[in-house]
């Protein structure tokens, strides 16, 4: 006991980040720990026992125990005279009480900003500070200010946090709201003195931003599905929500800061089975006697995304998160149990080749009892065993990659108290983006609404509020910006689309070029972009229209096309068939060769492309693809896979535009026609190419 005690408070100090304390395995032939077969329920004899190298060292025990050794890293000398280096972050997480100080000293003082430590603990409360570059003056310097992201496991929204959320943006934001990649709001534009007053609302409006940043678990994703009839799909949806109940900060710290200590209760209680699950320490997942059971003082080395999902469904990019669950059921469509690969992450640094993005790989499968108890051995995995050291090392993807999937599923397994089973045989990926109509399965329709780099703004967004206040709407946000507007009865169809589409794209007649492709938010407002990205996105794909239109490439060809304003990757632009990573002021590095699926990674193309020489650089690239791609069904990114970058390099290099080309006929127009030109492809979010060309095709 008193050594057990004692290895869990190193593990709370921390000791933990480079090396392990459990260090050996003790094999006995009596008074084994009881191993857990179905939760905390019936229990069987297990040769696995962890024991401290302190405990290890008596000679009576030498000579009636049997050691073996075990393949984790272990510490060069004793942890308790050897403390591995940790980063600053480290330090200030340790020293913040769970989260609170000096973040509520900060927030009563009369500065427009908050202390350094401060910007780091909010983050965990779900806000970032930013500055405006763009507002910056001479005399007043950097203009503070704070984003808020919330928590909506599985993109759901309800009617009432909607509508809260539009108040907000109007009354305390910037007047948008921003939808993200990981299917939660964005608030951007929120003063500090603000800050309180919004997030209470949030959370009684039965909304949260606990955990949508910070060392813990993020938004949990899981697809947008509307539909009604599917027993798997809205067992993720369930399953999102459980997840992030499970292992969501408890210390309470949220509400001490936001609500001054009351904590809010809503209607919906946590499922009792996350409860029990949770509070299960028979394998050492758990802090006894700690106000955060599974996160420690020290809460995790980095973020840590979860991805659910069904067989087939990739709408979500499941393969880039630390953990993917697939949901696994039997004819009759009812849960047996689950598929878990994980070591995900998109994110990297530029110029430093210890960085990287990777997809998960299979762990192996769980029955349906032990998914959270797999979450916690996974979770506690990484707390346990992730560097502490270097943060641009401390994501799980890796510890996997240094360790390997099969030592990483043994130290999970320690965790989890038994064997993982064999990983089940899964159909092939298919990209979904529940845009346009479609049926629900109980009568009603769901409509996707493409929302151009999820921006909610202008006119566009009252309209949305009017009808989903109107009609009672319930909301789904995608994992690709998009929105799914729910339950909608059949006979307000042309209602809903007549109304929004003077404000977003028909999906049926828009360009799929645009429609399937994201950025995130970039410059101004964050801290880490160096070049444009949501509000270039729209340039840069009129100019990829005009380019595949002038090689030849009908207007129905199409492929994922994304941007970012940093190496960082909130877009997932390392998943696209061409997607653009900023380097510097209008510059970018160019990714080739994702798959239409989103089930193969993109490969560096090109370290550094000005963006004023991208039609010297990709048209060789489209001209290529056009005259010797398999087939009209053969996408561009599985065309530069199949092919290899040294082919189209060579092609690229070696290019001269044929005649047919090289110079198309001008004509001229007069103003006031060009204006109207101009006013239409506005308005259609369309080129003036494209808008001309209609109209030519109409009167011929």
């Amino acid at each position: 006991r008193a050594s057990r005690s004692r290895r869990e408070r190193e593990r709370e100090k921390g000791f933990r980040g480079c090396g392990s304390v459990m260090s050996t395995v003790k094999a006995v032939t009596d008074g084994m720990k009881p191993m857990r077969t179905k939760g905390p329920g019936p229990a069987r004899a297990s040769p696995l026992v962890h024991v401290s190298q302190r405990a290890a060292r008596s000679r009576r025990e030498r000579k009636s125990v049997r050691l073996a050794p075990v393949n984790v890293a272990m510490p060069k000398r004793p942890p308790t005279t050897h403390i591995a280096s940790r980063s600053k972050v480290e330090i200030i997480k340790e020293r913040s009480d769970y989260l609170r100080h000096p973040l509520l000293e900060d927030l009563v003082d009369n500065k427009p900003n908050v202390s350094n430590d401060s910007v780091q603990l909010i983050k965990f409360h779900g806000s970032y500070m930013q500055d405006d570059r763009e507002a910056r003056g001479l005399v007043i310097g950097k203009a503070y200010q704070f984003m808020l992201r919330t928590r909506q496991p599985g993109g759901f929204v309800s009617n009432k946090l909607y509508l809260t959320m539009d108040d907000l943006a109007t009354d305390f934001g910037n007047g948008t709201l921003r939808l993200t990649t990981r299917q939660t709001y964005q608030l951007h534009g929120v003063l500090k003195n603000d800050l309180k007053s919004v997030f209470s609302t949030i959370i009684k409006s039965m909304g949260s931003t606990l955990g949508a940043c910070g060392d813990v678990n993020r938004n949990i994703l899981a697809p947008p599905h509307p539909y009604k009839n599917r027993k798997d799909y809205q067992h993720c949806q369930e399953l999102a929500m459980n997840i992030a109940d499970l292992l969501a900060p408890q210390s309470g710290a949220y509400y001490d800061v936001w609500l001054d200590g009351e904590k809010f209760l809503t209607a919906e209680r946590e499922d009792p089975k996350v409860t029990a699950d949770r509070a299960f320490n028979g394998f050492g997942t758990n802090f006894e006697g700690s106000p955060e059971p599974l996160y420690g003082a020290q809460f995790l080395p980095r973020k840590f995304k979860v991805a659910i999902t069904v067989p087939g469904d990739n709408s979500i990019d499941v393969l880039t998160n630390d953990v993917a669950v697939v949901v696994m059921t039997d004819d009759d469509g009812e849960v047996t149990g689950y598929n878990i690969l994980t070591g995900g992450g998109m994110g990297r640094t530029h110029n430093n080749q210890s960085t990287f993005p990777t997809l998960t790989e299979p762990l192996g499968y769980v029955d349906k009892d032990d998914i959270y108890h797999i979450m916690k051995a996974i979770l506690a995995t990484q707390r346990d065993y992730g560097r502490r050291d270097d943060r641009r090392q401390s994501r799980l993807k890796y510890l996997i990659h240094s360790w390997g999937m099969d030592k990483f599923r043994m130290v999970v397994e320690q965790y989890f108290g038994k064997k993982v089973q064999p990983f089940k045989p899964l159909p092939k990926w298919e990209h979904k983006n529940y845009l346009g109509w479609g049926e629900q399965g109980d009568g009603n329709l769901y409509y996707g609404v493409f929302v151009y780099s999820g921006r909610l703004k202008g006119e566009g967004k009252k309209m949305l509020r009017h009808l989903i206040e109107k009609h009672n709407l319930t909301v789904m946000i995608s994992a690709e910006q998009n929105l799914i507007l729910c339950d909608i009865d059949p006979s307000i169809k042309d209602e809903i689309q007549s109304s929004l589409d003077p404000f977003y794209p028909n999906y049926e007649t828009a360009d799929k070029l645009m429609t399937s492709s994201m950025a995130c938010p970039a410059l101004p407002l964050c801290g880490l972009a160096v070049a444009e990205a949501e509000r270039g996105l729209p340039g840069v794909n009129e100019r990829l229209r005009a380019l595949m239109t002038k090689v030849g490439l009908d207007s129905s060809t199409s492929f994922v096309v994304r941007m970012t304003g940093c190496p960082n990757g909130c877009a997932r632009p390392y998943m696209a068939e061409l997607g653009f990573v900023g380097d510097g002021p209008n510059s970018y590095q160019i990714w080739l060769g994702g798959a239409p699926n989103h089930s193969r990674l993109a490969e560096p193309f090109m370290d550094k492309m000005k963006l004023d020489k991208m039609e010297e650089t990709l048209e060789p690239l489209f001209y290529f693809y056009r005259t010797r791609r398999l087939n009209a069904e053969e996408s561009f990114g599985d065309f530069c896979a199949r092919m290899g970058f040294d082919v189209l390099r060579i092609y690229q290099k070696s290019y001269v535009a044929p005649p047919s080309i090289t110079q198309l006929p001008r004509v001229g127009v007069e103003m006031e026609a060009f204006e109207k030109l101009k006013e239409i492809a506005e308005r259609d979010n369309k080129t003036l190419s494209e808008v001309v060309s209609e109209a030519i095709r109409k009167l011929t």
